[in-house]
């Protein structure tokens, strides 16, 4: 676990916002960190900078900024959190996220009935 003076602690599997020194924008997951550098390496999923895109990086962990967990609460949330799971390889994620998707849909079933 990192800390710095954006967010209290960081640690790999985090998703996280930033910015590069050349101005781009990302958004991305912490693939590994080193306590001694301070640098974290980021999957980046989104950016200014389509080029990036899918690319790890290593950033500062200074300019990075913890993204607050996603408190999700509708089934089209959840097909996009799926659909991301998906495009970055994450089957723990994808497994977690199917099951409440299907808990969702049994719900809404039991309810009709």
């Amino acid at each position: 676990m990192l800390t710095n003076n954006h967010c209290p602690m960081l640690e790999i599997g985090d998703w996280v916002k930033g910015s590069l020194l050349s101005g781009e924008l990302i958004i991305g997951y912490i693939e590994s960190l080193s306590n001694l550098d301070g640098v974290a390496k980021v999957t980046i999923v989104k950016s200014d900078n389509k080029d990036i895109i899918g690319r790890t990086i290593a950033l500062l962990t200074n300019q990075l900024k913890r993204l607050p967990a996603a408190n999700v609460s509708n089934k089209e949330q959840i097909l996009f959190l799926i659909d991301l799971a998906l495009s970055t390889g994450d089957e723990e994620w994808f497994n977690e996220l199917s099951s409440k998707l299907h808990s969702m849909t049994q719900l809404a079933k039991e309810v009709k009935a």
